[in-house]
């Protein structure tokens, strides 16, 4: 089962503790996932259905949790604001009625219901990114706009005939995951992002000491080719003191950092005491080669 079939099945068992929130939930689930069949031009005949088995199993339990048995499809309408009062039926490429989102737990549950409908996220192991396709804009900048009131960034782009809100950092993917309540889901996909951090973080690491041990090989190398010409065209014993010390130092121990080639000498001497000394040498080394 991909990540994101995993993440719908949790929010399909989630179920909302208070009425309204789950007429919010219903709402989103009919606007986005379903369709309305209307028989003999008569409300009380609409059939609504969809071809999605997360939506059809969540709307039958929201049914079931929100109206009694003998309750008809015209309270339904009216319950979601798709049927007002006058007995104006709404298009479902309407965006879903205000009032039954004006609550912080009302939207939650519409944007879990969209998820379930239109949602999909793409497998964090291969990257971060979660989308809603809509049909028309109209649902897209309602979507965006609910997620923005819980300050994560969502943005729109043309796709096709589609309009696709969508959130690529994984940060905002973890809030809107708790936002619609996927907490399982949340921690597995913190889990992987604390793995591919520590991989990200050792493989640096590893890179940054090659380099640097690719920067020490170069420099000794350099080091050691400026004391054996000076060697063949001076003589080491003509060097001053310390320089020669530091020269035979470099020549007996060619893979040695700075640090530990001063500890080679007598008296031992600091890194950059050391740096200063070969810096000297390759001074020296210059002049003859000109």
């Amino acid at each position: 089962m991909s990540f994101s079939s995993k993440v719908k099945e949790e929010l399909e068992k989630t179920v909302p503790g208070s009425r309204h929130c789950a007429l919010a939930e219903l709402a989103a689930v009919i606007h986005f996932g379903c369709r309305m069949e209307p028989h003999d031009n008569a409300i009380e005949n609409v059939v609504i259905r969809s071809e999605n088995p997360f939506v059809n199993r969540k709307y039958f339990t929201l049914l079931k949790k929100t109206f009694i048995i003998n309750d008809n499809v015209v309270k339904l309408l009216q319950a979601v604001k798709i049927l007002d009062e006058v007995g104006h039926m709404h298009q479902l490429d309407e965006a879903v009625h205000p009032l039954l989102i004006k609550n912080s737990c009302c939207r939650r549950a519409f944007l879990r219901g969209a998820f379930l409908s239109i949602g999909s996220m793409s497998d964090p192991n291969k990257g971060y990114h979660l989308e809603f396709v809509c049909e028309n804009e109209v649902h897209a900048l309602q979507i965006q706009q609910v997620i923005c009131s819980f300050d994560i960034e969502a943005k729109i782009v043309r796709r096709k005939k589609y309009y696709v809100v969508y959130l690529k950092e994984g940060a905002g993917i973890v809030d809107l995951l708790n936002v619609m309540g996927a907490h399982l889901s949340l921690m597995q996909l913190e889990n992987l992002r604390i793995e591919k951090e520590m991989r990200n973080s050792i493989n640096r690491q590893v890179n940054c000491e090659a380099a640097n041990i690719t920067k020490t090989v170069h420099a000794a190398s350099k080091q050691i080719e400026d004391i054996l010409l000076l060697q063949k065209n001076y003589g080491l014993s003509n060097l001053p003191d310390n320089l020669r010390q530091t020269a035979q130092a470099r020549l007996e121990h060619p893979e040695s950092s700075l640090q530990e080639l001063g500890e080679y000498l007598n008296p031992p001497v600091g890194k950059s005491g050391v740096n200063h000394r070969l810096r000297k040498l390759s001074e020296l080394a210059e002049r003859i080669r000109v």
